[in-house]
């Protein structure tokens, strides 16, 4: 007792010490010398501009070591990784809206929703929800444009009884009245709040400029269409697109590659592939006249504005080239140019990027987009046409070419971060039809672009005679612009001065006055 009391008693005379030290010190009563103890700590570490580190090495994994294909045709693949007692499971389905009959808008989405939430047949929704949860695994499904999934997550012991509730949900979902009833009030709910935004309005009717009314990636559903969907419509729908001829899938976790193929064998047993080929997914349509469209949002005091056109597939030449330039001109965030322009030069908005989405079925999309207070759109918009003829017409720097390429190099790896990565990245590579010798030469593709084939690549595709520019917000304001600042007008930036006025579409009918 006496030596612990003798202990503590150093130890409340010490503290008060240091502490004195420490004020000295901060007043600048006491050299920083006073104060040093331990290791000599002299020598001054490099700026960290000035440090280097051994080249990055990093292999792909091969997809072929992954894959295998069970008895009915199905492929699938399996990336074992022990590290966790845990199994990530998906499916990935060859159904979308792009399948919707007409009149039907909405159908692939409720299907998607109401797989996984409106029970499973002989189960309650009530009671399938209880069981999922009994074993804490995860379920969820979803339809999108042109891809659907269903996927769970579990404790590996579980997984033979988890998968079985899987299949049960995939094969034969309840789709509950109740359920699809409350999942209508939802969907009319969102319908009714769709120009609450106008990002919401100016991606609907970037979409529709640019790819024609009639196509199925424009958002067509609307309140008649979402209350005369019927059960039936979900039951037909699923019936025609889910079935093993249409799923690819990927596992990875605590698993092996031989109970995984055991188990898909047994669940997927008497369940028969739909004949004949996948339908084709159809092809825009022309896209609008090039010039400035405008639509009318008076309860604002921004504008959000889209400046772009139709681009190319994923499979053009030109692919890796037009990614470092994009990189460059508006998809590297703060290193970009029309984000160093826009917002740290000009102050003009918070962000202000570029995308240049590779379509896999058609020609996708070039885009740039802000939001800039009303009075200074057209100044915000004319900086960045200025920044798109600048990388038409001018070789980039070497700075910010090998910014470009190292940080897309460099990031690579991210592809592979995790068992179910690579597991999904497979996968999908397989579902949209790319050779599996893309990510072998990725990085070599990358690093091969040059500031020449750049300025080449920009000047083809980044095309100001199909430029559609967008703006969504209030009129009046916008084309009165910055009273200071005169030579900005959004008239100047349209052909002739003329401007197309969009009326805004009614949120549940999408009818224009």
């Amino acid at each position: 007792m006496k030596n612990q009391t003798q202990k503590n008693n150093r130890t409340k005379t010490t503290l008060p010490g240091r502490k004195w030290i420490y004020t000295m010190l901060l007043a600048g009563l006491l050299p920083a010398s006073a104060c040093a103890a331990g290791p000599d700590n002299s020598e001054i570490v490099a700026h960290p501009t000035k440090l280097s580190f051994p080249q990055l090495v990093f292999t792909p994994p091969e997809a072929a070591g992954a894959r295998s294909v069970l008895s009915n045709g199905t492929p699938v693949y399996v990336v074992e990784d022990p590290s966790l007692p845990l199994v990530d499971f998906q499916v990935l389905v060859r159904v979308g809206a792009y399948l919707e009959p007409a009149g039907k808008e909405g159908v692939a989405g409720a299907v998607g929703s109401q797989m996984r939430s409106a029970g499973v047949e002989g189960r309650s929704p009530e009671d399938f929800d209880e069981e999922v949860a009994f074993l804490a695994a995860e379920m969820s499904t979803s339809v999108g444009d042109t891809q659907g999934s269903a996927s769970f997550n579990c404790l590996a012991k579980d997984l033979d009884q988890v998968m079985g509730m899987f299949f049960l949900m995939l094969r034969k979902p309840a789709f509950d009245e109740k359920r699809l009833e409350i999942y209508r009030s939802q969907v009319l709910q969102n319908l009714a709040r769709r120009n609450d935004s106008t990002t919401s309005i100016e991606n609907r009717e970037w979409t529709r400029l640019l790819r024609g009314p009639g196509h199925f990636t424009n958002d067509k559903v609307t309140k008649a269409t979402v209350e005369g969907m019927t059960r039936a419509d979900l039951v037909a729908f699923h019936g025609k697109h889910f079935h093993p001829g249409n799923f690819i899938f990927a596992v990875s976790g605590d698993v092996k590659r031989r109970q995984v193929i055991e188990l898909l064998e047994k669940n997927l047993a008497g369940w028969k592939t739909a004949p004949g080929e996948p339908e084709k997914i159809a092809a825009p349509g022309a896209p609008a006249k090039p010039g400035v469209y405008m639509v009318d949002k008076p309860d604002v005091n921004q504008g959000r504005v889209g400046i772009g056109h139709i681009g190319v597939r994923r499979d053009h030449p030109d692919y890796f080239a037009l990614r470092v330039m994009n990189q460059i001109l508006g998809g590297g965030g703060f290193a970009s140019r029309i984000m160093s322009r826009v917002r740290s030069d000009e102050g003009l908005a918070y962000t202000a990027r570029s995308s240049y989405d590779f379509g896999v079925y058609y020609p996708g999309i070039f885009r740039a987009y802000f939001q800039s207070k009303s009075e200074s759109v057209a100044h915000a918009a004319t900086l960045v046409l200025e920044e798109i003829e600048k990388i038409r017409s001018k070789p980039v720097t070497s700075e910010e070419l090998n910014t470009a390429r190292n940080y897309m190099v460099e990031v690579f790896p991210r592809f592979f971060s995790s068992a179910n990565q690579v597991a999904g990245t497979f996968a999908r590579e397989e579902f949209t039809g790319r050779s599996d010798k893309f990510f072998s030469t990725y990085r070599e593709n990358i690093r091969g672009v040059t500031a020449a084939e750049i300025q080449r690549v920009a000047k083809k595709h980044l095309a100001p005679d199909k430029t559609i520019i967008l703006v969504v917000g209030n009129s009046k304001d916008i084309l009165a612009g910055d009273p200071d600042k005169p030579q900005f007008s959004i008239k100047k930036l349209a052909a002739e001065g003329k401007i197309e006025h969009i009326p805004l579409a009614d949120p549940l009918s999408l009818k224009r006055e």
